[in-house]
């Protein structure tokens, strides 16, 4: 099992290279490339040698002997507006693309949600099947998972979350037994079930390993979105290293605990880097430990 974190942070934007450098020398086995970012022309991504710039950092990161694992696309991946909708589309298997030069396995796309979950269920249903499935030849083609991420939203302009595509265990599995491709698989965001009020454990059983692929591990106050590390908030983190040793996931562990840097010096980087290393090996151990 690989630990890895995510190259970008939130109050600390550093370029990709200085970001990779400090993730490898922390201790983390890989990284998890960020790629948000493609939504922005003034990306590096986003130029038309952009092929030439991933291999040139897929070599950076071979000289430090970290590799990359997964990676993010940019969202949202809809807006309802065919025309826009088009245009995220291309993104989405640019960053594909751009991962799978890197070296990643998986890539996480959200599902489409610009449709009130509560008074679109089926139809948001059918959406997404159509849609994971339209990315299945973008995976063959570059040899790269796609996996689907459970979700929550904010309806009627409140701040409450509230359920949303996959936030429940029977729906994200229903999703991925529909769309039935070794291609598209599920990424467990731990922080977004607590939103929800979910049993996490329970989650992670009712997924099994076939199903659930990856993950984004963050801690949660179980009332809004904190995205900072375990043992910072309420989600009891060594119940959920105990679900994932009883379903023998095969996956990486992957930080989605952006948050955590927040408020801290860009020289504190390392250290905070460092740290978050440590309590990443504490937990996947006690994964090993439970099996």
């Amino acid at each position: 099992m690989l630990l890895s974190t995510l190259t970008q942070w939130v109050g600390n934007r550093i370029p990709e290279k200085d970001a990779i450098k400090i993730i490898a020398d922390a201790g983390f086995d890989a990284y998890d490339i960020s790629l948000f970012d493609l939504t922005k022309d003034e990306y590096q991504f986003n130029r038309d040698d952009y092929v030439e710039i991933a291999k040139d950092l897929r070599s950076y990161a071979d000289s430090l002997g970290i590799v990359c694992n997964q990676s993010h696309a940019p969202y949202p991946s809809s807006t309802g507006n065919p025309e826009k909708d088009e245009k995220i589309f291309e993104k989405i298997v640019r960053a594909m693309e751009i991962a799978s030069i890197l070296g990643a396995k998986i890539i996480v796309v959200h599902p489409k949600q610009h449709l009130v979950y509560s008074e679109h269920p089926d139809e948001l249903f059918n959406i997404n099947v159509e849609f994971y499935k339209s990315l299945i030849p973008y995976c063959e083609k570059f040899g790269i998972k796609v996996a689907c991420e459970n979700m929550w939203q904010c309806n009627n302009g409140n701040k409450v979350p509230s359920d949303s595509t996959c936030s429940r265990a029977w729906e994200f599995c229903k999703y991925l037994d529909a769309i039935d491709s070794e291609w598209i698989v599920g990424c467990l965001d731990i922080g977004h079930v607590s939103l929800m009020n979910t049993d996490i454990p329970n989650f992670i059983r009712q997924m099994g390993n076939r199903r659930l692929q990856a993950l984004h591990v963050h801690d949660t106050d179980y009332k809004s979105d904190k995205h900072t590390l375990p043992f910072m908030e309420k989600i009891d983190f060594i119940a959920v290293c105990k679900a994932l040793a009883e379903i023998d996931y095969k996956g990486d562990f992957t930080f989605e605990a952006d948050a955590f840097y927040r408020g801290k010096p860009r020289e504190l980087c390392f250290a905070t880097t460092r740290y978050m290393c440590d309590v990443g090996r504490y937990l996947i151990s006690q994964i090993e430990n439970a099996k």
